[in-house]
């Protein structure tokens, strides 16, 4: 098979470019919450990426995790829960244990956010939030 000046040239391009996102697999890009119901990004104020092209990392959502208490001197439970009634006296001291907490970390409207692109495009991976100092 003989290759003219054209495909050469194809070819060249195709194998530079291979070269360049070997060392690039993926690139970094920030954008700003416009919606969380459903989720909205605007990346870097060109296009917006909605629920199917986003992968959250668990910084960006509300998750469920077990913490340990022990007896602790001067740390008692105020009320309950749902009502915020029922007092309990401040020598009510005892040894917790595990218990599930529910971290509220999902995102909101406003936030900016970094986010890492899968090569190809297709999807963004949700890093967590741009702090701003």
């Amino acid at each position: 098979m003989l290759l003219d000046a054209n495909d050469l040239l194809a070819s060249i391009k195709k194998a530079a470019q291979e070269a360049a996102e070997a060392g690039q697999p993926a690139d970094f890009c920030f954008g700003k919450v416009t919606s969380v119901k459903p989720l909205k990004i605007l990346v870097e104020q060109k296009m917006t990426l909605g629920e199917a092209q986003l992968v959250l990392t668990r910084n960006v959502t509300d998750y469920k995790t077990k913490i340990t208490g022990s007896n602790v001197q001067n740390y008692y439970y105020t009320g309950d829960i749902e009502s915020g009634t029922a007092p309990v006296s401040p020598s009510h001291v005892h040894a917790v244990g595990k218990i599930t907490v529910t971290i509220h970390n999902a995102l909101t409207v406003g936030e900016e956010v970094v986010l890492m692109k899968q090569k190809g495009g297709q999807k963004y991976l949700v890093l967590d939030r741009v702090v701003k100092t």
